[in-house]
């Protein structure tokens, strides 16, 4: 292959990495409007954990803003977000078919299946801060409320709609990125960076690794920070068998 085929080559690569990008950019935006005119809809949706927590509360509980643009803004943001959410798995198929034409076939079967597990492992992570961890946090909170009774005023939360929607977006990106921690795993295993044994030795140090990293991602809570801990610790053993697997085809392909 001469110099100019090369060059050719890399500049039909770089065209065809930029119309991939496009489509996934014009593929967001179509989104973002539609999701942009359903934004209070959504809104609705992410704030059902806060309402279904205090609705049998003795206050009259309601969501503030206090600047002339935030509600304009946070619909703004609950778009993008809702549209990020949904395109994503779009997005992973056209990286696909950027790199999959360099592929072999058995690198191809080995890369499928983590396209397909990884927009269900962030559904998943998502899925546990709306129905188990902000419920239980939102009440965790709550209980630090005072009547009154004690203090010379009482303590009630006034709840900012832009705090509390960024606060559960944040959670949901937090624990679905966190999801990914079989896929990253798996995938250094496959390249040969780790191996099960390697997991298995420290596995101490993995926990530390995770409660000081769910410290950071969540609130100042024990509830979110225990939420988000064991589940990837439970993700950390399940990537050790995954790993075992991989070895165990990797050596019986060898043996053929």
């Amino acid at each position: 292959m001469t110099k100019n085929d090369k060059e050719i080559g890399f500049i039909s690569h770089l065209t065809e990495l930029r119309s991939r990008l496009i489509n996934s950019f014009i593929f967001l935006f179509i989104f973002f409007a539609i999701c942009y005119f359903f934004a209070e809809y959504i809104y609705g949706f992410l704030v059902d954990p806060y309402a279904e927590a205090v609705k049998d509360d003795k206050f009259e509980r309601r969501l503030i803003f206090t600047a002339l643009q935030e509600t304009f803004l946070t619909y703004l943001k609950v778009a993008f977000f809702a549209s990020f959410f949904v395109t994503s798995p779009f997005i992973l198929i056209q990286i696909w078919k950027f790199i999959a034409p360099g592929l072999y076939d058995d690198e191809k079967s080995a890369i499928m299946p983590y396209l397909i597990i990884t927009p269900i492992l962030f559904f998943l992570g998502g899925a546990l801060v709306y129905y188990l961890v902000m419920p239980l946090a939102i009440k965790f909170f709550l209980s630090f409320e005072s009547s009154g009774v004690v203090t010379s005023l009482p303590i009630q939360l006034e709840a900012k709609v832009n705090e509390y929607l960024s606060l559960v977006m944040k959670l949901i990106f937090a624990f679905g990125l966190s999801f990914q921690l079989p896929v990253v795993l798996s995938l250094l295993a496959r390249i040969g960076v780790v191996d099960s044994e390697f997991l298995k030795t420290r596995r101490k140090y993995v926990v530390v690794i995770i409660f000081a990293a769910a410290a950071i991602l969540t609130p100042p809570d024990p509830i979110t920070q225990i939420g988000l801990a064991i589940p990837l610790l439970i993700l950390y053993e399940l990537s050790i068998l995954s790993v075992s697997i991989i070895e165990k085809k990797s050596k019986d392909n060898a043996q053929r």
